[in-house]
């Protein structure tokens, strides 16, 4: 055997021990400081509709999930999924059924001021977001302060396309929203708020200027002038603070959204146009010789 051959197998066998040694370790180290998993936050993981929108307070799924799994944050702390995703993560993790709010709840904003029916009073020519219109004095290009700045904070928030600015003010996709509350931390006016989906009349405006003022800026503000407060039977609207309030006794009769004077509350059914007595007398003629 040559010495370069017995060289080449010298460092072979060196090479080969190194390595031997190494894997022991590695291997002794693996277990030794290995993180154990808990196999119920993979699966809470899977529960969760993936969205990672961050409307639970934590960093995408994945840190919902390992909060839910330590124990750190209920079951239905995910507000996209609503009750049935809550409900599979409560077998999950071995709670039994969970008292969830079954009543589904969409984003709504609580101004109508469009470019038709709200007094534009300035051209704001900046940086094309409401948080950064709210800084420049006056804060707001239309006349009512309280007004949607209309440049889409909350559009670009939602991670579901469920809210677009249309002629200047937000309007929310029913059907798209998964009240997931970002569009509402978005808003630096706070019009935006979660409510029922079947809720059909809501005070959609937040201004607290008088009546005059309201007017003057807006044609379908809340003026107070407190019509919906005395024709509602069930004490269920007061004016508080120059604007119309609605609390938990509210039925959605809608009374108050009929009698509002300008439209403020939203839901206010369209009166069909009365027929006349001479056309009902012709449409029963025809009916009369299409019997015969």
């Amino acid at each position: 055997m040559s010495l370069m051959t017995t060289l080449i197998l010298v460092a072979a066998g060196l090479v080969g021990a190194t390595g031997l040694i190494l894997g022991l370790f590695l291997g002794v180290a693996s277990e030794k400081f290995k993180v154990e998993v808990d196999e119920r936050e993979a699966e809470v993981r899977a529960a969760l509709p993936g969205s990672n929108c961050g409307a639970c307070g934590f960093p995408g799924c994945d840190g919902c999930a390992k909060a839910i799994a330590k124990g750190q944050a209920p079951v239905n702390q995910c507000p996209v999924g609503g009750a049935p995703v809550a409900e599979k993560i409560a077998a999950i993790m071995g709670t039994g059924s969970v008292s969830v709010d079954n009543v589904k709840k969409v984003a709504h904003v609580h101004c109508q001021g469009d470019c038709d029916k709200a007094k534009q009073q300035a051209h704001y020519s900046g940086i094309a977001d409401c948080n950064d219109l709210v800084v420049v004095p006056g804060g707001t290009e239309k006349a009512c302060p309280y007004s949607c700045c209309g440049y889409g904070s909350c559009v670009k928030v939602c991670a579901f396309d469920a809210i677009h600015v249309i002629n200047g003010v937000a309007v929310v996709d029913k059907e798209k929203c998964t009240a997931c509350g970002a569009c509402v931390k978005a808003c630096p006016k706070s019009l935006i708020a979660l409510v029922p989906y079947k809720k059909k009349h809501i005070v959609s405006c937040k201004n607290l200027l008088k009546g005059k003022q309201v007017k003057d800026a807006c044609s379908i503000g809340c003026i107070a002038c407190g019509i919906c407060e005395k024709n509602c039977p069930f004490d269920a609207i007061h004016v508080l603070d120059n604007l119309a309030v609605m609390n938990e006794k509210c039925t959605d009769c809608g009374i108050c959204a009929q009698k509002c004077p300008t439209s403020a509350i939203t839901g206010k059914r369209v009166k069909k146009p009365e027929v006349k007595q001479e056309v009902q007398a012709e449409e029963k003629k025809a009916e009369a010789s299409a019997s015969v």
